[in-house]
């Protein structure tokens, strides 16, 4: 089937420039955005895309959310791009915007394909795995480092009837990059759930970029630590160890499975200066979402029996720093690595 009037809900950096690639490949494509200065600078200048070696700039259709009342013209694809917190609100304001057969793509950190079809219905959701680097520090501007080229989707539905549906997503999709069409989306949104949990919140905690956090050797077998944990969680929950990220198997060793997708996003998703999803937003002041990935493996894990120190070490911290009992700082080094034993 084709698609003929697409939304974009959650236009921050990704969001903006994976509905730029659609706009691009000739897609009628709505922007839906709650920062309003960013709403405006996109309705007068388009919406720019800085990426290695090219600038593109593409007009785009923008709309604040008080606007999406206005919407009369329903949706039958939209691309969810909100953070894992704001699913559910979200999902319901465009609800009554939804064609009859429309399908809504959750882009998102975290289990939100469990939020979107608590909401939505299971039969209206595709899951999805997104991998791709940028940030956003303007109105307007959004700076990519991995153009499509570089960047990679999973998509899968929950039921036969989506799944079915889920290779015509792709194929819209595929204009932002390589797109997979996974059989158990669940368990590949558990891989990166896997990756997240070892990487974003971590990392972000020592207020430096990615790839210098992981020159510290103790702290890359902290965050292994989380990894490795998460997987163990996963595996207990009844998911299963899939390969995503371009990997064409997992290996069937939970540890080295867990380590090999932390270095797989070190390789090909992660430069010098990448700061993380989470280290973004705690240096623009607003919360993370780090209830939704490592807060996840450890409320999982303790429903399950399964320990979870490093994930739990990490959601404290984070949460102190969230509370404003601590800053995003180095000096949090001693508090992450104090009284665990690492592998």
């Amino acid at each position: 089937m084709s698609f003929t009037n697409i939304a974009v809900i959650g236009t921050g950096a990704n969001g903006a420039s994976i509905g730029a690639d659609l706009i691009q490949a000739n897609y009628q494509v709505t922007f839906i955005e709650q920062w309003p200065s960013h709403v405006e600078a996109m309705k007068a200048n388009g919406i720019t895309v800085n990426m290695p070696g090219e600038t593109v700039v593409t007009p785009v259709t923008a709309k604040h959310l008080f606007e999406v009342a206005e919407i009369k013209e329903k949706f039958d694809l939209v691309f969810m791009l909100m953070k894992a917190y704001d699913t559910r609100w979200a999902a319901e304001l465009i609800k009554p915007i939804l064609s009859e057969s429309a399908l809504v793509v959750g882009l998102q950190n975290g289990m939100s394909i469990d939020d979107l079809s608590q909401v939505l219905g299971k039969d209206k959701v595709i899951g999805a795995v997104i991998e791709c680097c940028s940030n956003m520090s303007e109105p307007g501007i959004c700076n990519r480092e991995t153009p499509p080229s570089g960047s990679w989707f999973a998509v899968g539905g929950l039921s036969a009837e989506t799944q079915a549906r889920a290779k015509a997503v792709a194929e819209v999709l595929g204009n932002a990059g390589t797109v997979q069409v996974d059989a158990d989306i669940r368990s590949a949104k558990w891989m990166k759930l896997v990756a997240n949990a070892s990487e974003l919140v971590p990392s972000a905690l020592l207020n430096q970029p990615l790839h210098e956090v992981t020159q510290d050797q103790e702290m890359v077998r902290f965050m292994k630590m989380c990894a490795r944990e998460a997987i163990a969680v996963c595996l207990g929950s009844g998911s299963k160890m899939v390969p995503i990220f371009g990997l064409k198997e997992a290996n069937q060793n939970p540890s080295q499975y867990a380590d090999e997708l932390f270095e797989q996003v070190l390789e090909h998703f992660t430069f010098p200066e990448t700061l993380t999803t989470v280290l973004q937003d705690w240096r623009k002041g607003r919360r993370s979402e780090v209830q939704e990935i490592n807060g996840f493996v450890v409320s999982e894990g303790n429903r399950l029996g399964i320990p979870t120190p490093a994930n739990a070490k990490t959601l404290d911290i984070a949460l102190r720093i969230e509370s404003g009992e601590l800053s995003p700082s180095i000096q949090n080094r001693s508090l992450i690595l104090h009284g665990l034993e690492l592998s």
